[in-house]
């Protein structure tokens, strides 16, 4: 699942929302750049991960 993130500028914005997402149960992070992640997610634990991308200061577009 690729989700595009808003307001990642830098690398160190790329290492919170990585830290972010390992965070989360069940989510496997494939990448993570400026802009976008790439996560594997169980079926119906989508919106943890895009929770968990909020939390961390960004807005992602699922």
């Amino acid at each position: 699942m690729r989700i595009q993130i808003d307001g990642m500028h830098c690398e160190a914005c790329v290492r919170r929302v990585r830290k972010a997402l390992e965070k989360t149960p069940g989510v496997i992070v494939d990448e993570v750049q400026v802009g976008y992640a790439d996560v594997s997610v169980p079926a119906g634990r989508e919106s943890e991960a895009v929770e968990a991308i909020r939390q961390a200061g960004f807005q992602p577009r699922a």
